[in-house]
């Protein structure tokens, strides 16, 4: 199983998500973005230099949340996500097409991934998110 972290951007009430290119595995469809955990790096160090090498900015983490387990056919990845907000930098993309803020409610009707759309519909997941975006804005 493929240990991949990613990373839940929350900026005011709205969350960041990212396009594929023409990727194999995944063409076109939106994700949170960050990467594979390489041996030795801890979830959080990983995702801290995922988001660097993607977008080209720092991110705090607030919150673990429930990671979800699964099995696209040719590999099974144990996604484990984070809520973060962006502390500095301007986003560049360096592996992905787009990029957009998007509200909770408009979330739920991208096109994501299969294991990021999993994610977010478990009502644990969810029900944080949904705080964290209100937080914010308080």
């Amino acid at each position: 199983m493929v240990k991949v972290v990613c990373a839940i951007i929350i900026d005011g009430n709205k969350i960041l998500v990212a396009q594929h290119g023409n990727h194999p595995h995944h063409p076109y469809k939106w994700e949170f973005p960050g990467g594979k955990v390489e041996k030795g790096e801890s979830p959080e160090g990983s995702l801290q230099r995922e988001i660097k090498e993607e977008l080209n900015i720092e991110i705090s983490i607030q919150a673990k949340l429930n990671p979800v387990v699964f099995n696209y056919g040719v590999k099974i990845i144990e996604l484990i996500p984070f809520v973060c907000y962006p502390q500095k930098g301007d986003i560049q993309l360096n592996e992905h097409i787009d990029f957009a803020w998007v509200t909770m409610e408009r979330l739920f009707n991208l096109d994501l991934t299969e294991a990021d759309k999993e994610l977010v519909q478990m009502k644990k997941n969810k029900e944080t998110l949904f705080d964290y975006a209100r937080k914010k804005l308080d």
